[in-house]
């Protein structure tokens, strides 16, 4: 869904300014690893601290493997906006599910993702390797109608987040949401909380910080009921009742 003209090629001078612009705050780089250059500006990626995943791509299984080597250690919403498993071209998925040092983002909403795919990503990675996003647009959290995203306007419907062309644009999921489609999926309730906080803290190199109940971290809490909704939220030690 996202426009031609805001495609552009891997480009190491482009990433030089955006990093730059971020002001040290930039922390991941998605790139499609079939892309001219992409390997390159992998390995650009890294020396400068990024942490590169894979996405938005049609690589192959073999493109995916040379981009891994390379230091790609993440994958951006899994089975989503990436060439689909195939039993004799596996793709991107492929790698993402028999490589070890990747992690692997999954939109748990049960739409963008089935049941079964799931907990298929979830058993070749295991607890550690799967990190819960939102994909969250604006319309996250609003009732059904049309929304702004980006230049275009998308329809909600259900709680589903559609194009014009009916193709999936982003979700209306949130993290606790998620919590709760995987911990009914079966996973413990300890290692699905994993999923939201220490993995993807551990990935960014955040996890001194966030992510975990250590001394010197940001006290950052969510309390849930028994239901696992959300009762109270505390964000740097201020805001719980």
């Amino acid at each position: 869904v996202h426009p031609p003209e805001w495609i552009v090629p891997p480009s190491t001078e482009l990433l030089r300014s955006f990093a730059a612009a971020a002001g040290g705050a930039g922390r991941i780089l998605t790139l499609a690893p079939e892309m001219p250059g992409a390997l390159e500006l992998i390995a650009a990626a890294r020396e400068s601290g990024f942490v590169v995943s894979m996405g938005h791509t049609d690589a192959s299984y073999a493109e995916a493997v040379s981009a891994i080597q390379y230091g790609a250690r993440h994958a951006a919403h899994v089975f989503n906006a990436m060439r689909p498993f195939d039993h004799r071209e596996t793709g991107v998925v492929g790698a993402v599910l028999t490589s070890p040092v990747v992690t692997a983002e999954l939109i748990a909403d049960g739409v963008h993702v089935d049941a079964v795919a799931m907990n298929l990503l979830l058993s070749a990675k295991g607890p550690r390797g799967v990190v819960l996003v939102s994909d969250g647009t604006s319309a996250t959290g609003m009732p059904d109608g049309t929304y702004r995203l980006g230049t275009f306007d998308v329809t909600v419907s259900g709680g589903v987040c559609r194009s014009a062309e009916g193709k999936l644009a982003g979700s209306t999921l949130t993290l606790d949401r998620a919590l709760r489609n995987i911990v009914a999926l079966g996973v413990k309730l300890a290692d699905t909380l994993a999923m939201l906080t220490a993995n993807p803290a551990r990935l960014l190199g955040l996890e001194k910080r966030k992510g975990a109940l250590i001394p010197g971290a940001d006290a950052d809490l969510v309390l849930l009921d028994a239901e696992l909704h959300v009762r109270h939220v505390m964000t740097r030690g201020a805001g719980m009742s």
